[in-house]
Parts: C-alpha cells; sequence; structure tokens
C-alpha cells in the first residue's frame, strides 16, 4: 500500500481513494518490532509514529521537505506501507468555497 498526500489521495491495491483528513499520532512505541503503522478510520487515515518521528515531520514541514514514513516490521527488507507526504504545486481549483 502507497499513500501520498498531495490533495490527500490514499492508493491502496492500485485504486485511489479519497480521505478527508489525516491524523499523526507522535505517541506509538516500537514493541513489538513495528517501526511505524497505519490504520484508515472513518472517511480519514491514522498515521501512529514514534516521537522521534514525529519531531522530524514536523521539522520537515516547518522547512517544505518530503517525509517518507515506512510502516512495518523494523527487520523487514521492504516497508510493508509507505506514507509520503509531498510537497505539491498549488492547486487553485481545490476548496474554492
Amino acid at each position: 500500500m502507497v499513500y501520498e498526500f498531495g490533495i490527500i489521495n490514499v492508493l491502496i491495491m492500485n485504486a485511489v481513494t479519497g480521505a478527508s483528513f489525516v491524523v499523526f499520532n507522535g505517541a506509538f512505541k516500537q514493541a513489538g518490532g513495528i517501526r511505524a503503522k497505519s490504520s484508515i478510520i472513518e472517511d480519514g487515515l491514522m498515521v501512529q509514529i514514534t516521537a522521534r518521528m514525529m519531531a522530524d515531520l514536523k521539522e520537515a514541514m516547518k522547512s517544505m521537505l518530503d517525509y517518507v514514513i515506512e510502516c512495518g516490521g523494523l527487520n523487514s527488507l521492504e516497508p510493508e506501507e509507505t506514507i509520503t507526504v509531498r510537497w505539491v504545486e498549488d492547486d487553485n481549483y481545490v476548496n474554492i468555497g
């Protein structure tokens, strides 16, 4: 699964689904050998990350840099899911009220 947020789109098994919101929860503990975890809740996405990852994400957002979160086991070669927070060009046709 790949999640990329520009105007929030969620790509799951080659299908794109809209998400109304994204929650980044910085209280995740790496117990059980998992680096990060994501879940679809209601009509949005919750991403559970460690406090250190949250600090890095905040810094990346302040600097307007892309940030990648890999979910899954610490010992696995490939992440189970990848969440990419990506800066995109301004779309003036979104949410014109």
